[in-house]
C-alpha cells in the first residue's frame, strides 16, 4: 500500500508501473485504475489554473485510513493513491487510484470506492483561477 502527496506534477502510469512491480505476476489477476486530470473548465466558466491547499499529515492519515477501509473489505494485492497538492495547470495528473486483485470485481469496486470517499473525506480545498482573473473556491468536493 502506498499512499502519496505530490507537489509537482507526476506521471501517473510511471507510477503504475512501479507500484505494480511490488505484486507478484502471477497473483495479480485483475488491475483497476482511476486517473484524474484538470480539466479547463469547470460549471460553464474556463479555468485557468487551480491550487489544491491540504493539510499535512491529516491528509496522509484519513488517505491511508480510506485505503484500509478498503483492503478490510476486500481481498487486495496492492493500492496505491497519489494525489496533488499546490498550483496545478489544466491537464494536470490531480489523482491516481490504483487497486489489485485477484479478481476484477474487488479491484474494480475497491478502485471506486477509494476513489468516492477521498472526494469526500479527504482533507483538500481547491481554489480555481478563472480565465476571466478572479478565483473561486470548489464547494461541492471536499466537506467544509
Amino acid at each position: 500500500m502506498t499512499v502519496a502527496i505530490h507537489h509537482e506534477d507526476f506521471d501517473p502510469w510511471a507510477l503504475l508501473r512501479e507500484a505494480e512491480q511490488a505484486i507478484p505476476a502471477e497473483a495479480r489477476g485483475a488491475a483497476s485504475v482511476f486517473v484524474g486530470r484538470m480539466r479547463d473548465f469547470n460549471e460553464d466558466d474556463a479555468v485557468t489554473g487551480l491550487f489544491l491547499e491540504h493539510y499535512p499529515g491529516m491528509t496522509e492519515q484519513e488517505l491511508e485510513r480510506i485505503v484500509e477501509a478498503a483492503r478490510a473489505r476486500w481481498p487486495l494485492l496492492g493500492v496505491h493513491v497519489a494525489h496533488r497538492v499546490g498550483e496545478v495547470s489544466p491537464g494536470d495528473a490531480l489523482v491516481l487510484v490504483a487497486t489489485w486483485s485477484a479478481h476484477r470485481g474487488a479491484a474494480r469496486d475497491a478502485c471506486s470506492e477509494i476513489l468516492e470517499r477521498l472526494k469526500h473525506e479527504a482533507p483538500f480545498w481547491k481554489r480555481e483561477r478563472l480565465a476571466d482573473g478572479s478565483s473561486r473556491w470548489v464547494e461541492r468536493n471536499t466537506p467544509a
